[in-house]
């Protein structure tokens, strides 16, 4: 839970406007897939072939869409599926060791922080 402490200091409640808490929930994003082994050792061994960190950068920004492009509530399976989808198709990387959960409860946190800072 140490990432989660760094997160919610680099995303702490301010007045910001929409625009500078969307670059913080996208910094967020970023630092918090850097973080995630499953998805450096994909990268960083090519598992998803030669342009691997080209996608890990797409996934970040694809998650950075999803959270604020879901309509209604959002769901920590439907983030768990997705990971789980893009790990697999993009990295050819199964990954089951409680990670991409994890991964996907601190996402949905970092979301809530930008709601708090966006309102």
């Amino acid at each position: 839970m140490e990432t989660i402490t760094k997160i919610n200091h680099l995303i702490q409640p301010s007045s910001h406007q929409k625009p500078e808490a969307e670059s913080h929930l996208r910094e967020g994003i970023t630092l918090l897939l850097s973080r995630w082994n499953g998805l450096q050792l994909a990268v960083k061994n090519q598992w998803g072939g030669l342009d691997s960190l080209q996608k890990s950068h797409q996934l970040a920004a694809d998650i950075f869409s999803w959270l604020l492009q879901s309509r209604g509530p959002l769901q920590v399976e439907d983030l768990e599926n997705l990971l789980y989808e893009r790990m697999l198709l993009s990295f050819n990387t199964d990954i089951d060791d409680g990670s991409i959960e994890e991964v996907a409860e601190q996402l949905m946190i970092l979301h809530e922080e930008y709601l708090h800072r966006h309102h």
